[in-house]
């Protein structure tokens, strides 16, 4: 049986694969494993009941979802506060500043409406590892808590929930974002009713597009998936930039004032460096994935700041950044965490102190963002093949080395296998775009001759 929980928590199709039945038992199931200093009747060794905080995006199925997850908690013992709409990272930043013992987030983050997800998050608001999730999993076959009476959980309204997490965002900056106007597109999501709130009252002038959630239109042709409308209504209105949140608010990327995209690992190289001028960047060390930019290791390099590597996923940029106590990292596609501030990547949280740049240095998103070449970078999917068998095999070995010195100091090739399917993903980085195309397909023929099933 398929491990129910992926690289983000429990997702599929609301009501078909994340039912009502599945969304109760799950809750349930992280009322035994998540609510802590229990004693064998079900109440907590301290007195009091355990408390959980439950948030959605403005997915309609988001409404019948937490409804169950409130209904299996509360049925379990646990108080719940309903924070309703509001981002991802403000739900982590919520169960640690509310001091609850763990928190629901029901988002799908960028995928589109008839998609939902359940994520989980402990004391002090950080991801779940594997074997907590492995942990409830195996939870959902196990004998519930169902105490009666006075024991049972009570359902809240989190009234201030909002509030709270936009004196937090405001708390966090360097300095205010007066003179800058910014295009803001919410992505019909989560975002809609903070982010314009908090750039404004940081001092900026706000334009927001994407802030009409209806619980069908969210990421629909807008957000940090579909940054072409960001760009037109940064030119149509003259904006200094524009920053672009997917549905739950957890990633940001922006354009700059003549529309061109300044992606994840560019906000990162300006975060990094302005981090590193004011002492604020711990161990001078930024931690990035393996797929992002050879431009990105050049403009560290260059500044004298290291950087880590981590696999695939804002997971495993979070465990870098946890067991080494360090201060950024991030992805190309807008994942950034800062910890120092965040338990998990914050889209708001991110765009505010890329703001803060160039209101305290006085340059423009661009001059900002040349402090990093971006390299043409090919990602050739292979399909069909025996993925588990890449690492095994010479003739590929061979390939990829003499590519690598074909390339020398002005390239990267990367191999990896898929780990949900049968696939190999090939990419190449270069300094031309038909140098990355000619040999991101020489390496994936390779690849498809030697693991054809």
């Amino acid at each position: 049986m398929p491990r129910l929980f992926g690289t983000d928590g429990v997702r599929g199709l609301a009501n078909s694969e994340l039912t009502v039945e599945l969304s109760l038992g799950l809750a349930q199931a992280a009322a035994v494993v998540l609510g802590k200093g229990r004693v064998a009747d079900g109440r907590r060794a301290s007195g009091r009941r355990p408390v959980a905080v439950v948030a959605r995006d403005p997915r309609v199925s988001g409404e019948f979802i937490a409804a169950s997850v409130a209904a299996g908690l509360a049925s379990s013992g646990v108080d719940v506060y309903d924070a309703g709409v509001i981002p991802t990272p403000a739900a982590a930043f919520l169960v640690a500043d509310l001091g609850a013992d763990f928190g629901v987030m029901i988002s799908a983050s960028h995928n589109p409406a008839p998609d939902n997800g359940i994520k989980f998050f402990a004391t002090g608001g950080t991801k779940l590892p594997d074997e907590v999730e492995d942990r409830i999993e195996a939870a959902l076959l196990a004998p519930k808590l169902s105490p009666t009476g006075g024991d049972v959980g009570r359902i809240r309204r989190f009234a201030d929930a909002e509030d709270r997490y936009v004196v937090h965002l405001l708390s966090t900056l360097p300095n205010r974002l007066d003179g800058i106007h910014v295009v803001l597109d919410c992505a019909h999501g989560a975002a809609a009713g903070v982010s314009p709130q908090v750039f404004t009252d940081a001092g900026a002038r706000v334009t927001v597009i994407g802030a009409d959630p209806d619980g069908m239109n969210i990421n629909d042709g807008v957000g940090s998936t579909h940054l072409d409308n960001l760009a037109r209504a940064v030119i149509e209105h003259g904006a200094d930039l524009g920053i672009a949140h997917d549905g739950d608010a957890d990633r940001a990327l922006a354009v700059d004032a003549n529309g061109t995209i300044v992606d994840g690992d560019q906000i990162m190289a300006i975060l990094a460096i302005a981090m590193a001028d004011r002492g604020a960047l711990v161990n001078r060390t930024l931690v990035a994935t393996v797929m992002s930019n050879l431009g990105l290791r050049r403009a560290m390099a260059e500044n004298d700041i290291a950087m880590l590597e981590t696999r695939v996923g804002d997971r495993y940029v979070l465990e870098a950044l946890n067991e080494h106590a360090l201060s950024l990292g991030g992805e190309q596609s807008g994942h950034v965490i800062m910890t120092r501030f965040a338990t998990t990547g914050d889209g708001i949280l991110t765009g505010l102190h890329l703001v803060a740049e160039m209101a305290r240095t006085g340059k423009t998103l661009a001059e900002l963002a040349s402090v990093m070449t971006v390299y043409p970078q090919t990602l050739v999917n292979v399909r069909g093949v025996d993925h588990h068998a890449l690492s095994a095999n010479t003739v590929i070995a061979d390939a990829v080395a003499a590519a690598t010195a074909g390339l020398g100091d002005s390239g990267r090739v990367l191999l990896r296998p898929s780990g949900t399917e049968p696939m190999v993903r090939v990419m190449v980085e270069a300094e031309d775009q038909l140098a990355a195309d000619t040999i991101a397909e020489e390496l994936a023929a390779v690849v498809r001759e030697q693991l054809a099933l």
